[in-house]
Order: C-alpha cells, then structure tokens, then sequence
C-alpha cells in the first residue's frame, strides 16, 4: 500500500507515520532536526560561504537514470528500483557531508576519504545490479557504466555538471549550460537579473528559518520581482516554449480537477520508482486519479476515483509541495519524504490549479494513448545542469513581463507566486513511456513543429497560483522563506521544479478534447 497522506496533524495519524519512519530506518535512523542540529555545531564551517578550502556545500552524482536509453521492458521495474537505491545512497552522503563539517575542517581528505569513496564503491554494486538485470532480460549492458560511479564534491562558490566541469553561473546569464553547446539564454541576459556567480550554493546558516538551515533555500535564492528585467518566455531554452499560437490547432480544453483539497500526499513515484516507496524523497500533491502511489498498476489508475468534475478524466496529475518554512511541524515532520528527508514547514495548498489542454501552432494534433506519461522539469538540475529543466516562477500581475526559472519570487503586497509548467506535446507515436521517461516525447521546437517525426499531441499547461506572505530577506538571512520540495542534495532550489501527468481520459474524452483543439473550441 502507499502511503497516501490526506489528514494533518491529527495525532494518530501522526504516531503512525513516526512509527512507519522509525521502523524503516531500522529505528535508529537519522531524523533530519538532528541532523540540523549537527550541522550547525561548527560555526566556522557551516557559516562561512566562502575559505581557503572551498567548502563543500552538496554532492554531484552522474544522473545514471538519464543515460539509461535502453532497458528491456521487462527489467525497468527492477532497474528502477536500483536507480532509487542510488538516489537514497546520495541523499545518505549528503547528510553525512552536512554533520561532520567539524571533522571536515580539520583534514583536508576526510570529503574523498570518509564521504565519497565510501558512495562511490557503493554505487559500484549498484550499477553492476543495474548491468545483471539489463542482461538477464535480453539487453546489452550500457558500455562504461561502472563510470558512473564516481561523484564529486561541489563546493559552495560554484556548482559542477555532470561532466566534471565547472558549471559556471547557474542563471542562464548568457553562459553555455548544455551538453550540446547551445546557449540556454538567447539574449544572453540573465533571467532573474542577479547573477548568482561565486554565492553560497544553499549552504548559508538560515538560523531562525523554521529549521531549513543548511539545506535551502538561502537569501541568495530569491528575488524582488518589480526588480527584474522583463523576459516574458516561458522554459529554459526552448524547454516548455507554449505549443499553441494563432495557427494550427488553436482551440484549447480545460479540465476542472481541485487543488488537491483531499490532502492527497506521498513521497512516491511511479513513473520513475514504481514498487519503491519514498522513492521522490519529497511529497507530491495529487489531483485528478485519487489511486496513485508507488504501486498503482494501470489497472489500478483506470479503475480510480478522480477529482475532476469531468468524469471522463481519471488522469493523474502530481507535482512536488510548496511549504513556507515558519517553523512548524507538518504531518510528515518526522517521516520520510519529509523532516527526514529534509523537507520541512507547513505544507501550502494551492489558491488555484488551473489544466489546460491546447494545440499546435503548426499541425493539428493528435489523441494521446491512455497510461502516456510525461514529466517535465528535472528535479535534480542544479547538479544535472539545464537539458531537462523546465521551471517558471512569477507572480501574478508579472507573468506576461518575467518569468524566473532558477530564483524564487518575492512578490508585492496584493500579489501571488505563481508556477507555471508547458509540458512536452510531441510524441514518438508509438510509446507511453521511455527507459529515461524523456525520450517518447519532446517539446515542439523554436517554430512550434515537432521534429524526427513525432507527432503533436495536445499540450498540457498547469498553472499554480499560492498565496503565501512574502519572504523578508535582512542582514544576508531570509525569513518566512518558501520553497518546492526536493532531494535534500538540491538544496531546494528554484531551478528543480517539476510536473508530473499520467493520462486517462477515457476514450470518449479524449477524442472531443481532440476535436475542440483542432477546430478552434474552448471547451471544458
């Protein structure tokens, strides 16, 4: 069964969870406030942003989940339950990179010699697991993946890529942040108008901020909106660029699914760990099918309730938890997903979540398969880089003049944060789902066409609308700090936003949503 969260704060329902946490971590597990606590027990390390030595503010690992291209169907649920047990051996490391920095200080060595070379022979054994399941299911193992094993040390005046270089300023100022050298920024200027080069990475002490000290987000991750220059696109790159426009397909169909008032939560994925609980390592917010959890079947999805108005659409429809760090304890204080995992403050509910469907500006679209998944963003960018990042924060009565994608707004008084995801709406016309579940769709390119011969499907927008009390920031320290939930190695930065759909529209649905696209209709 997953572990749905619905009810807050009521203390049965709280005793439970902590027992649940206490017995999977073999009760003895590191519950995150001490973890916090240790953190903070140097002064002269944890404080300090920048030293002689550059302190090593999180971990780098290789994404293995991304280059895996090619997994034999039958051996991706246990792939993906060996690319989970990587993401928790990271999130270990990093806890323990975050409590020793006492012992950090004085040797020089400890980083390589206690943290990551004791990762790196553990991830071997994974990757070997990863390589034996491939085989036995009739694939050939990916070449160099033991590889993939090492992981660096980034320090806190500069984040790395995955390729081992230096990845420079991490605000799309103009600087190449892409594998495939292009530039992120067309007009080379910075989209939030701070360039964060040479800040802290998330390692500033936060004290008084509710408990998030250490782990993000700090001061240097947000920014006065009525301060920035205007740049209304959308997506980084041409990641999340709006599909439709004033040809092609030009109708649109909104489906009405809540903003979660359920309180329907878990810290599960399945699309990327099916069968692993806590396998995000950060809670969800579920609207739409009222079924999904880390061991739904299609099956299962097809056959749930849905919050939607329009009972033809059991989609499901989950994005990460925005929480204000206020200094109080949520349900999830003590359990995986949350304080455990390093996501801590009271859970916000969206004001308004808004689904749209649109078209094409070059084609008419196409009927999406039932069960096709998409996820657009990456959670793990401010490690992985830009190729897959896709996250828009602004507020409202700014959307149409700027759009942030690695900062955080603080809006004026009347105004609300809002987060916006375009996802892809090209698809290969054959797959509901890609070994790295990027693969089987792909945005629309800078002209709107979809290329290598994909189809065009309709687009799904989400926009959310939060209204929560603006950030104060004074003396170099943010109050009343908000942020999306994350692994605990990213810092919970702006940049790893991200949006998940499992579509199941019956057939009936998805044919008029089709037919109101491609004749030009608004409907819902």
């Amino acid at each position: 069964m997953g572990r749905n969260i619905r009810k807050r704060r009521t203390p049965l329902a709280t005793k439970a969870i902590a027992a649940s946490a206490a017995l999977a971590l073999g009760g003895g597990g590191l519950v995150w406030a001490n973890f916090y606590a240790s953190a903070h027990e140097d002064n002269s390390g944890w404080n300090r942003t920048k030293s002689t030595n550059a302190r090593v503010a999180t971990i780098n690992c290789p994404d293995v989940g991304q280059k895996l291209t090619k997994v034999p169907r039958s051996a991706r649920r246990g792939v993906a339950k060996e690319l989970a047990l990587l993401d928790r051996q990271v999130t270990d490391a990093y806890k323990r990179l975050a409590e020793t920095r006492q012992a950090q200080a004085g040797d020089a060595n400890y980083v390589n010699n206690a943290i990551l070379s004791p990762l790196k022979s553990k991830r071997v054994a994974t990757l070997d697991r990863i390589g034996i399941n491939i085989n036995r299911a009739g694939g050939k193992r990916p070449q160099n993946l033991d590889q993939l094993a090492q992981c660096q040390g980034v320090p806190a005046e500069q984040p790395q890529t995955n390729d081992g270089q230096q990845g420079g300023d991490q605000n799309q100022d103009g600087q190449d942040q892409n594998n495939d050298g292009q530039d992120q920024n067309q007009d080379g200027q910075n989209n939030d108008g701070q360039d964060q080069g040479g800040q802290d990475g998330g390692g500033q002490d936060q004290g008084g901020n509710g408990g998030q000290a250490g782990n993000g987000p700090s001061a240097d991750d947000f920014v006065d909106i009525t301060q920035v220059q205007g740049n209304a696109q959308l997506g980084v790159g041409a990641n999340g660029l709006p599909a439709n426009g004033d040809g092609g397909s030009t109708g649109s169909f909104t489906t009405s699914c809540g903003t979660n008032e359920n309180e329907n939560r878990n810290s599960d994925n399945v699309i990327v760990a099916p069968g692993v609980s806590n396998g995000a390592q950060h809670q969800h917010d579920y609207v739409g099918n009222q079924a999904n959890n880390a061991f739904a079947s299609d099956q299962d999805l097809a056959n749930g309730d849905t919050t939607c108005q329009n009972q033809g659409d059991r989609s499901s429809y989950f994005w990460p938890v925005l929480r204000v760090q206020d200094g109080q304890d949520d349900i999830d204080a003590n359990a995986p997903g949350g304080g455990q995992d390093g996501n801590v403050g009271t859970i916000v509910q969206a004001s308004e979540a808004q689904l749209k469907f649109v078209g094409n500006k070059n084609s008419e679209v196409v009927a999406m398969p039932q069960a096709l998944r998409i996820i657009t963003g990456d959670a793990k960018s401010f490690v992985n880089g830009n190729n897959n990042a896709n996250a828009n924060w602004s507020c409202t009565g700014f959307e149409d003049k700027v759009q942030l994608h690695d900062k955080l707004p603080i809006c004026p008084e009347g105004s609300s944060v809002v987060r916006t995801s375009n996802f892809q709406s090209c698809w290969d016309g054959q797959n509901i789902d890609s070994a790295n579940h990027r693969t089987h769709v792909a945005f629309v390119q800078g002209d709107g066409t979809c290329a290598n011969g994909f189809q065009a499907i309709p687009q799904l927008q989400v926009r959310l609308v939060y209204d929560v009390q603006a950030p104060q920031i004074q003396n170099g320290q943010v109050q009343n700090a908000f942020a999306v939930d994350s692994f605990p190695d990213q810092l919970h930065k702006a940049i790893t936003d991200h949006n998940d759909f499992i579509n199941f529209f019956d057939e009936n649905t998805m044919n008029q949503m089709v037919q109101c696209i491609n004749s030009g209709e608004d409907c819902q």
